[in-house]
Parts: structure tokens; sequence; C-alpha cells
């Protein structure tokens, strides 16, 4: 058998093992999420005895929807900017770059200790969904501007120079030649981010605080689901219920992903 029989053979075993094992975790949370679900998992309000995740639920779409809100704008004219408007070889692009390498690789209890030092204790935010919202801007950041400089990077350059050629002005190229181009791998970025969002507790027990109820404003402690299931999880006492959140935050998940892909797709077709 010959060295290239080989790597082939290497590349589909590694294929194999990192679909089983997704397989594996997914289908052995929700095997035993799917059974501890009942309506009182998702009663409005949150007692002891139904320990009810509808309020962590809110919580955790709130918190996806205003940072994508803040972040997706900033990181994706950040993008851009790196791409269409500034020299790829000044300084200042290499700086910016050099930050969001930084921040992708910055650890998540080291984003909750900057949080809780900066917004909760100096900016006297407490704990709360404010506090928490803006240290998570600060982490899907670089996803998103490495995802959407990553897709204006692909888009052929013949494109943007026909756009130009038959008078178009360059915002005008961006939003009516590249930008759609580049939405698929833009749209990935947010996916990726979503999926930070929802499934990140270090940083926002730190910043959001662990609270049971609905949060009646931006200055409301409360919990998201991954937050509700580690409270649950590290109790001991309530392991059916934390499978049970888990099941949702994968489903949860899943939507999202289905549902932003389904606008990527509209928004790079024209609305066809």
């Amino acid at each position: 058998m010959s060295k290239l029989t080989w790597v082939k053979w290497l590349i589909y075993a590694s294929a194999a093992f990192t679909l089983g094992m997704l397989a594996f975790i997914v289908g052995f949370i929700v095997w035993n999420g799917l059974g501890a679900l009942s309506p009182s998992l998702f009663a409005w309000d949150y007692t002891t005895y139904n320990l009810s995740l509808t309020p962590a639920l809110i919580s955790t779409l709130i918190t996806v929807g205003l940072s994508l809100a803040i972040a997706t704008p900033i990181g994706v004219f950040t993008g851009f900017y790196l791409v269409e408007y500034a020299d790829r070889k000044s300084r200042v692009v290499k700086v910016i770059r050099l930050a969001t390498d930084t921040l992708a690789a910055v650890p998540s209890i080291v984003y909750g200790l900057f949080g809780m030092l900066f917004f909760v204790i100096y900016l006297r935010f407490q704990f709360s969904l404010l506090a928490g919202i803006l240290t998570i801007v600060i982490m899907v950041l670089p996803i998103i501007i490495s995802a959407t400089e990553e897709g204006l990077l692909q888009v052929d350059n013949s494109l943007r120079m026909g756009s130009l050629a038959l008078g178009a002005g360059k915002l005008r190229t961006i939003f009516t030649v590249v930008l759609p181009v580049a939405m698929p791998a833009i749209l990935q970025g947010v996916i990726l981010a979503v999926g930070r969002i929802v499934g990140e507790t270090a940083a926002l027990l730190f910043t959001l605080g662990s609270a049971t109820g609905l949060p009646s404003s931006l200055m409301s402690s409360s919990r998201t689901l991954s937050l509700h299931m580690y409270v649950l999880s590290s109790e001991g006492l309530h392991l059916k219920e934390a499978y049970a959140t888990g099941t949702v935050i994968i489903l949860l998940v899943l939507a999202i992903n289905g549902l932003s892909s389904y606008i990527g797709r509209r928004l790079s077709r024209g609305g066809n």
C-alpha cells in the first residue's frame, strides 16, 4: 500500500473520529435530557421545586440578540476597513490584526475577571445584563472581524474593478457587489459568535451573575442557559434537569444556526 493511500485512510479515519465524537457527545446529552424534559421546566417563574429554565432561556436570547446587535456592525465595519480601505502593509493594520489575534487567544476566565473589575466594580454596573453583554461583545469581536476579513479577501478583485469601471462608487461597489459575495463567510462568523455566546459560562458568571428570576432591565442580574446548567450540575442534586437544559441549548443553537444560514442564503441571492 502506497504512502498516499495511507494518508488518504488517515484523513478518512480522522474525519470519522471527529464526527463520531460529536455524535457521541450530542447523543449522550440528548438521550439523558429528553426524558427529563417536563412542562414544569418551562414554567414562567423559577422555584426550587420546578427549576424552570424559562428565565434562563429568555436571558440567553436577550444576551445573544443585544451582543450581536453591538458586535456585528463593529466587527463587519472593521473587516471592511482592513480589506477595502486601509493599506494592508500599514502599521495600523498590523496593530489591529495583532490585537484581534491576541483577543481571540485570551481565555474566557480572563474576560470574566476583566468584566468584573471594569464593568461590575469600576463602572458600578453591578452583576447585570449590561455588564455581561459588554464583556461578551469584546469576546466575539475577533471572531466576526476575522470572518469578515476572510470573506472579503475571497472576493475576486475583478468584480470590484468591473463595478468601478461601470461607474459605481466605492461604497456602492462594497454594498452591491462585494457584500453579497462575502455574506456567507460573514454569516459563518456570526454563527460561530452565537455558539460562543450561548456556551459561555466563566465570563458571564463574573459579570451577569446567577440570579434565577426574569431580568426586569439591563441592570438586572440573571443567568443564561449555560450558567443554569452549570449551577444545577455543580450542586449535584439536579443532574437530570442539567441534562435537559443541555438538550435545550443544543436545540437552540441548531435553530439559530439554521435561521442564520437561511438569512445568509437569502441575502446572498439578493432576496430572490
